[in-house]
């Protein structure tokens, strides 16, 4: 038996299709829009129908954008003979909250995984590639630390490695904060292989 009228249940449906959104989540949001001012829910209803008419992706990097460069490839103070490789753009943003890195990126939308059918030609390495014919000197790997990220860095370092252009990949151990008991074997071994002298 339904609760809720069929506009209360379509809207509940709709945004627990939402990645991260359970049905309590989807519920409790439904409720909130309903009880927006007409004119705030016009605006996010707007809001996203306008990102989906006018987001792509950047002819550069391949994040997403409203412009056919993105703001960081169209900045000319950046070090564009570094490009680091990223998973996707939610990865980039992180980076970019540092502070601290110059250079440019490639957003590879994906990681090769042979159990999901991700190929190489699934993600975006065909315009790397085509990116390195240009003034590259390195390339840092940034992809997760999960089997497919790791896969996808060991298969980007052999596509690179024979042109000559140094390849790097993030050092990955210890979070801040973290106890070494709780700690699993693989990310112990990569920390202190990563180890920095003091």
């Amino acid at each position: 038996m339904d609760i809720y009228s069929g506009h209360i249940n379509k809207l509940i449906e709709q945004l627990s299709r939402l990645p991260g959104v359970g049905a309590k989540s989807a519920q409790r949001l439904a409720f909130h829009i309903i009880n927006m001012p007409e004119e705030e829910v016009a605006g996010l209803a707007s809001a996203m129908t306008e990102a989906k008419a006018h987001i792509k992706y950047c002819r550069e990097c391949f994040t997403l954008t409203d412009d056919e460069i993105c703001p960081i490839c169209a900045n000319p103070k950046r070090d564009h003979s570094t490009i680091m490789v990223v998973e996707h753009t939610r990865d980039m943003a992180a980076y970019e909250k540092t502070g601290k890195y110059e250079g440019v990126y490639h957003v590879l939308h994906g990681a090769i995984s042979p159990m999901l059918g991700i190929g190489p030609a699934d993600i975006r390495l065909k315009e790397l590639m085509k990116r390195l014919e240009g003034d590259v000197n390195e390339v840092i790997i940034a992809t997760n630390s999960s089997l497919e990220g790791e896969t996808t860095a060991m298969y980007i370092s052999r596509l690179i490695k024979p042109t000559g252009i140094k390849v790097t990949r993030i050092a990955s151990g210890v979070p801040v904060g973290g106890d070494l008991e709780y700690i699993d074997e693989v990310t112990l071994l990569r920390a202190l292989d990563g180890r920095t002298e003091l």
